[in-house]
Formats: structure tokens, C-alpha cells, sequence
């Protein structure tokens, strides 16, 4: 068994000290080790000051949705003071995937990465064994109190502030100030190859990636096997995890390796760019005053993303089969925008409105009692189960939306599908308000991307044009351009309540966000598992 200790830890970071939350005093936390299958007990011990729960993301937790972690939707918070030990099931997943806190905006600093190795006799099945690896998290740094900075926003309707700095492996980086004496350091020999296990904990802002004068492989993503491809850098959202090989074959020098946002929105965002230093520990050089940069995509180049995600095409070889369903049973269109609730210019947004964002015009408002607890036991008044299959009403989503699409309607829906349905759900992107690239989280499943696209998904034409039902990404998080879409399909069979919601920790608070509840199959092997006996209690009904 694991045994994490939520604790304040002090650091100092941009000339000014905290304490913030972390699992054992360190920043990013303790990775977790397994190979494909296994099970791992964590014990979470909350020595904090407010409860949490952790999430494990990207792992399916097949029939055992309790342990599953987001607050109010699976379980309630582990109040402080107390301890909850997760039972965490793997199942296909291999590669990297991550762990979080998932309440409130605590993973800012409660996160750490999960390593899966195949499993005993099997090796990765990359063009080049790794001579070594290394975690590299890309994430936030708030000088305030993040929780103080999220709970004022939602108090006052205004957005909320930006982070100070961004890091690689918990340091801001030589371009920040009082940053440069503990600047990350991967350091390297010539000719060797490195695994870089790439994990996007950032809490606003999608990222391009790279190292100056390397390409990278990506040869892996979510837990799933890519079909690799070499690229000058990548582009990661929010939830993401990649596997990238890394090959020192470069005169041995000092190099940065960089993070810089994605944001092709009017909305504000970290513009700054956090870097670490690929340091050769081989040949005889004096290290230049200044590494050199990698050549990173502008800030707004919708153009670099787009066509790095269409490089990304599963493995699917005869050691790693895929089977992408080609028979759709059920089918959702579910619009994303970003919105306004008016509150007769009282509050902090815009026109003396409250920020919001909504899943089909619906912004989701998070329970007292977790819907888990309210769906096993058929507690009434908690949520509703008519999530809509479609928008409420059809307008050029990707066009002049003018002002009668602003305001949403607000409410905690679920939408349940029977056990062992083939579902393709197409995720649409609208100029509500502000439109921006939206990187959508379902729990519970991974999911072949099929396809996506710019303008309104035609139903018609697009899975005809713009559909790859060959080699897919398996993926648990994807980015659904501006103004565009994606269509994702997986096979319901894992009975449940999932969480479905946007990565981009301001719209899901904002309520881009619903939940998919899968019923049970005929049989106890195709049913949720019972309740633990022991659960979180929760706060009031």
C-alpha cells in the first residue's frame, strides 16, 4: 500500500515564499509505479486544511466508479484531518498517465505522474530502446492562495487571475525572476536515447513543447501506443500525458527545453515561457552564456496545432490491437461555449455579469452529495437524468451567434446510457461569448478520436471526408479546435457515473461540465461493484 500525506509545505518561488498544499512536501508530488493490471492501494492521509479527493487520471477503474475521485460527483471530500484509501484498478493502459487532486482548483499544486510498464516478459514497442526516462510536468505557479483565488472568483462572477509563472518539474525557469539557480536539468550523454514521459498539468492553457536542435518521437499518449512520429514539438492540453523519445545526438552543449501557451482565444492568458536545460554531461565544451531557445509556434498558430493532432494515429499493430466501433447505437451532439449569467450588473464580468460555460446550454451546478451516492441509492432532488442528446436549439454555432445564445440555463443533469451501447459523441464548439480550444476530460473510458474539424460538424459529409475509423487516437483528453469539432466513439462497458467536463480549470468551473452514467449490464461481472463500506461523508443533502 501507498501512503500519501496531504500536508502544507512552504517554497519559494519568484522571490516570495508560501504554503500550499502538496502530497509529501514535494512539488510536483511522488510518482506512482505499476505495471499493466495491477491494482494499488493509495492511502490518503489529509493533513490539510479543507477536504479533497484525488482523481487517477486516465485510468478506468472498470465497474468501481468509487474510487474514482472528483468531488460531488463520485464521493465527497476526504475532510481534513481524516484518511480515505483508494483502491486503484489499471486495466489496458500503458505508458504515462497522471494523478490529482479534483476539488476545487487544489491540483494546481497536488498532482504527480503515474508510470505503467508493460507487463513482465513484454518491452515498449519503440523504434529505439530508451537508455533512460524522465517525468517532465509542465504546471502552474500562483504567488497567491489558489484556493482563495478560484473561491473569489466564483464570489464575485469576475475570471480569475492568471498564473505568475509557468514550470517544468516545479521550477519557473531561467526566464523568471529569482528563478534561474533551480532551473530544472535533464542531464544527458551523447548517442543515448531518453523516454520523456510529457505531462500537461498546467491549470489554464495548452502548450507547445520542445527541446533547440532535437526532434522529438511521440510514440505514445493517454496510456495508449502511437504509431511514432518525429516532430520538432508538440502540442499538449491540459490532461494529456505524451511519451516522447529523446535522442542526444546534438554537439554537447547546454540546450533549453521549452513550454509556451497555445491560447487562440480573446480571452486573457499566462503569456509568459517556462524552460529547463538539456545538459550533455559529455565532451569537452564550455556551456554558453545563454542555451539555445527551441523555435516554438506562436501563441495564436491554430494552423501548428491542428496539423500536430493530425499526426497522432494509434500503434495498432499485432501486439497492440485496436477495435474502433464502426456500428453507432448512440449518438450525442453536445455544443460547448463559453457564457454569461446575469446578475443585474452586480457582479466582477462583463457588463456587471457572472462568467459561465455550459455542455448543450446547460451550466452544470455541482451538488452538496455526490451523484454516485445519489444514483446507487435513488436519492431524489440531487440531480436529473435529461442531459439532452442535442443543443436545445440549432444556430451557426461557428458563426454570427449575436446575444440570444448567451445566457444558459443551469442545472446538475446526467445523461444515462444503457450498458454496451456503441456511442459516438460529437463535441461542437460555438462563438458564444468567446470561443476558444477546449480540451475535454471523460472519465472512465478512453476513446477513439475519429475525427475533427473547423466550422459546424455536417453530419453528412464529415464522417464520409473527415473520419479515420483505421488507426485512431485512444485518448481520454482532446482539445476541440476553435470554432470546430471532434467526434470521439468508445463501447459503454463500464457501468458507472463518470464525469465528463473541459481541462481548462476555469471553464469547468464556470460548468462546462456534465456527467455520463452507464447502467449496469445483466450480470454481476457487468454491474457496478457494491459500495465500499466506508465513504467520505458528505457535507449536507
Amino acid at each position: 500500500m501507498l501512503v500519501d500525506q496531504l500536508e502544507e509545505s512552504n517554497f519559494t518561488r519568484l522571490c516570495s515564499n508560501k504554503s500550499m498544499l502538496t502530497v509529501n512536501g514535494t512539488f510536483p508530488g511522488p510518482v506512482i509505479r505499476v505495471q499493466r493490471g495491477d491494482t494499488a492501494y493509495v492511502n490518503v492521509h489529509n493533513q490539510g486544511e479543507y477536504g479533497v479527493t484525488i482523481h487517477w487520471h486516465g485510468v478506468k477503474q472498470p465497474r468501481n466508479p468509487w474510487y474514482d475521485g472528483p468531488e460531488n460527483i463520485t464521493q465527497c471530500p476526504i475532510p481534513a484531518g481524516t484518511n480515505f484509501t483508494y483502491e486503484v484498478i489499471f486495466s489496458d493502459e500503458e505508458g504515462t498517465l497522471w494523478w490529482h487532486a479534483h476539488s476545487d482548483w487544489t491540483r494546481a499544486t497536488v498532482h504527480g505522474a503515474i508510470v505503467i510498464s508493460p507487463p513482465t516478459g513484454t518491452d515498449y514497442p519503440f523504434p529505439i530502446k530508451p537508455d533512460a526516462e524522465e517525468v517532465i510536468i509542465l504546471g502552474s505557479w500562483f504567488k497567491g492562495d489558489v484556493m482563495g483565488i478560484i473561491e473569489n472568483a466564483l464570489a464575485t462572477g469576475a475570471a480569475p487571475n492568471l498564473s505568475d509563472a509557468l514550470t517544468i518539474n516545479g521550477q519557473p525557469g531561467d526566464l523568471y525572476e529569482c528563478s534561474r539557480d533551480s532551473t530544472f536539468r535533464l542531464l544527458v550523454e551523447s548517442g543515448k536515447t531518453y523516454l520523456l514521459r510529457i505531462i500537461n498539468a498546467v491549470m489554464n492553457e495548452e502548450m507547445f513543447f520542445g527541446i533547440a536542435g532535437h526532434n522529438i518521437t511521440v510514440v505514445g499518449m493517454d496510456g495508449a501506443y502511437l504509431k511514432p512520429v518525429s516532430v520538432e514539438h508538440i502540442m499538449i492540453t491540459p490532461g494529456q500525458t505524451m511519451d516522447v523519445l529523446l535522442t542526444a545526438d546534438q554537439t554537447p552543449s547546454h540546450y533549453y527545453m521549452a513550454g509556451s501557451p497555445f491560447a487562440d482565444s480573446f480571452a486573457p492568458f499566462d503569456r509568459s515561457t517556462t524552460t529547463a536545460i538539456v545538459q550533455y554531461t559529455t565532451g569537452n565544451y564550455t556551456p554558453p552564456p545563454m542555451p539555445a531557445s527551441p523555435s516554438l509556434p506562436a501563441y495564436n498558430d491554430r494552423d501548428a496545432a491542428e496539423n500536430y493532432m493530425g499526426l497522432l494515429r494509434s500503434l495498432a499493430d499485432d501486439e497492440h490491437p485496436i477495435n474502433v466501433p464502426k456500428n453507432v447505437t448512440t449518438s450525442l451532439y453536445i455544443t460547448v461555449s463559453v457564457n454569461q449569467i446575469d446578475c443585474n450588473g452586480t457582479c466582477g464580468g462583463p457588463d456587471g455579469n457572472r462568467f459561465a460555460a455550459s455542455l448543450n446550454n446547460i451550466s452544470f451546478v455541482t451538488p452538496n452529495v455526490d451523484i454516485l451516492e445519489a444514483y446507487y441509492h435513488n436519492l431524489p432532488g440531487i440531480f436529473e437524468r435529461d442531459f439532452p442528446a442535442e443543443p436545445p436549439f440549432y444556430f451557426n454555432f461557428t458563426g454570427d451567434v449575436g446575444e440570444n445564445t448567451l445566457y444558459p440555463s443551469v442545472g446538475t443533469k446526467a445523461r444515462l446510457i444503457d450498458f454496451n451501447e456503441t456511442v459516438e459523441i460529437v463535441f461542437q464548439g460555438t462563438n458564444v461569448a468567446n470561443a476558444d480550444n477546449h480540451p475535454l476530460h471523460v472519465h472512465g473510458y478512453s476513446f477513439y478520436l475519429v475525427g475533427f474539424g473547423r466550422g459546424n460538424f455536417n453530419n453528412e459529409t464529415d464522417p464520409i471526408n473527415n473520419y479515420n475509423l483505421e488507426d485512431p487516437p485512444l485518448v481520454n483528453t482532446f482539445g476541440i479546435p476553435k470554432s470546430g469539432w471532434v467526434a470521439l466513439r468508445f463501447v459503454a462497458d463500464n457501468p458507472g457515473v463518470w464525469f465528463i467536463h473541459c481541462h481548462l480549470e476555469r471553464h469547468s468551473s464556470w460548468g462546462m461540465d456534465t456527467v455520463l452514467i452507464v447502467k449496469n449490464g445483466t450480470t454481476g461481472a457487468t454491474s457496478m461493484r457494491t459500495r465500499p463500506n466506508y465513504m467520505p461523508p458528505c457535507s449536507a443533502p
